[in-house]
């Protein structure tokens, strides 16, 4: 019997997807890529992101030969379709999806088997089994202390022995959070680091600029940011030099200043490896592995390492099962209500409307790359949704649009859990925002900026210390019962411009700060 084809989604382009061995397809199934347009017309995608996608789906097919059928078509249903002809129901699988949506679609499709999930680390049953033990522990209101990332990042290490000495974890402490917070180095305007891998473009990139280029002008697609040159990994032998080139050369010096951030060195020491383990190109294994072995022939410091795996093996990881943990729900949490409309030059990306520098300079980063580090993502970006009460719904799909290493799986748990605190506290113990102090602190951004990061009143106020206050004010009762934000609102006594503050701010309305 001719064994079944096997549909590949357009991140799920890396070797480990067709691997029998572990749960893959015949290692003889015949491959059937789709590339739906359909995808593309759905949402105004940064145009970076949509490049990189096609170019990426297009190599791998190249890289496949005869065993592919590569369809173009509308929707994901007519490529089937084509590929299926009048044998509607002919047997095929497909690794499960890594979106609530394209899940129910495979599944209630006659004749496809869906496989267990690839690319990452712990299964959907061994989450459940760890969740179910940690079901109904520890103590809190509206939270889940049972089910925090610290507790759940202790098990994986566990599981998998990754930075062990036996029981314990290598160095005797799990987190070195602590080690891995220092701003930049004073008077530099770029980390002293070789700078990241970066790929050569080639025939296919060009055709596929060429096709976004005739469906822009067509009217069938809109996009938003700038494209090119493309900046991350669209194939395995590119994903494989990129894990190499971070580990031998950027590895070492990550961890110290990985939540810091520059204007003029947007990467620091960060992996850019988001992008390709996204699209399915590197398996978590492979890249928390070789980072283990730095630290152990001493090539790289245990805090750095530690930094590394906890994103990989972590946060990763937790992201990835609580998006199907909390179910389809949670994706309309919105406990602080908040339901502004995004603003026209943050849906643009027009980073030239806006006067404060810091979220100038990081929207220009979005737009001109598609991509940014946690922190920016966080402090600069989602503080700035949070503070201005943004509909939270709005501002997961900008990111899921504007960002290269962009899901749904990705981004509904990072904005509603983490970014907007939209869930009430589910999944963190407190919303994440603060004054411009931190921002003066943490980069280089203030000292050229028109506003000044002690000032929260006046023309030199800066938006994010008075929006800081603004959003304690407005959230007063919810946040004076948080144990970790209680003494913050207790400072709103101490404001003797409070009212003239919060006057200001209201009067700002959407405009650019």
């Amino acid at each position: 019997m001719a064994p079944r084809p096997h549909w590949l989604f357009g991140d799920q382009l890396g070797p480990h997807f067709l691997d029998p061995r572990h749960g893959g397809p015949d290692d003889k199934a015949p491959v059937i890529m789709i590339e739906a347009r359909s995808v593309l017309r759905r949402r105004r995608f940064h145009r970076a992101k949509a490049h990189l996608v096609l170019s990426a789906m297009r190599h791998r097919a190249a890289e496949l030969g005869d065993r592919v059928t590569y369809v173009r078509a509308e929707t994901y249903a007519e490529g089937l379709e084509k590929v299926r002809g009048r044998r509607a129901s002919s047997p095929l699988t497909v690794c499960h999806p890594t979106s609530r949506r394209a899940l129910a679609f495979v599944s209630g499709l006659d004749g496809v088997e869906v496989l267990p999930a690839k690319g990452f680390l712990v299964s959907h049953d061994d989450f459940a089994e760890w969740a179910g033990r940690n079901k109904g522990k520890g103590s809190g209101r509206s939270q889940s202390p049972s089910l925090r990332l610290e507790g759940f990042y202790h098990w994986v290490r566990e599981r998998h022995d990754l930075l062990m000495d036996g029981d314990d974890p290598a160095g005797g402490r799990w987190n070195l959070d602590h080690d891995n917070r220092e701003p930049p180095p004073r008077g530099q305007d770029t980390l002293d680091v070789r700078g990241p891998w970066r790929p050569s473009e080639d025939d296919i990139d060009d055709e596929v600029r060429r096709d976004l280029d005739r469906w822009e002008r067509d009217g069938d697609v809109s996009f938003v940011g700038r494209d090119g040159p493309r900046r991350f990994p669209a194939t395995r032998r590119e994903a494989r030099s990129a894990l190499r080139h971070f580990v031998a050369h950027r590895l070492a010096g990550f961890g110290r200043h990985e939540d810091a951030m520059l204007a003029a060195d947007p990467v620091l020491s960060h992996s850019l490896l988001s992008v390709p383990l996204n699209l399915g190109l590197l398996d978590p294994a492979e890249c928390v592995e070789p980072a283990e072995e730095a630290y152990r022939s001493g090539d790289a410091p245990l805090n750095s390492v530690e930094g590394f795996v906890r994103q990989i093996a972590g946060w990763r990881e937790y992201v990835w099962h609580l998006y199907w943990h909390f179910g389809e729900d949670y994706r309309h949490r919105n406990a602080l209500r908040h339901t502004t409309p995004l603003p026209d030059w943050f849906l643009d990306l027009d980073a030239d409307a806006v006067t404060a520098n810091c979220l100038s300079t990081v929207l220009a980063q979005v737009r001109d790359t598609g991509w940014t580090h946690h922190i920016p993502r966080l402090m600069v970006l989602g503080s700035r949704a949070l503070q201005d009460g943004w509909d939270p719904a709005a501002v997961t799909d900008w990111f899921h649009r504007c960002f290269v290493d962009g899901y749904d799986w990705v981004m509904l748990p990072n904005v509603v859990g983490m970014s907007q605190y939209a869930d009430g506290g589910m999944m963190t113990t407190k919303p994440y925002t603060s004054g411009g102090a931190y921002i003066n602190k943490m980069s280089d951004f203030c000292a050229p900026c028109a506003y000044r990061p002690d000032h929260r009143t006046g023309e030199e106020a800066c938006p994010y210390t008075a929006g800081y206050w603004f959003f304690l004010h407005r959230h007063r009762t919810r946040l004076a019962a948080n144990h970790r934000t209680a003494r913050a609102v207790k400072g709103l006594d101490r404001l003797k411009d409070l009212r003239e503050l919060l006057d200001t701010t209201a009067q700002r309305g959407d405009a650019p700060p």
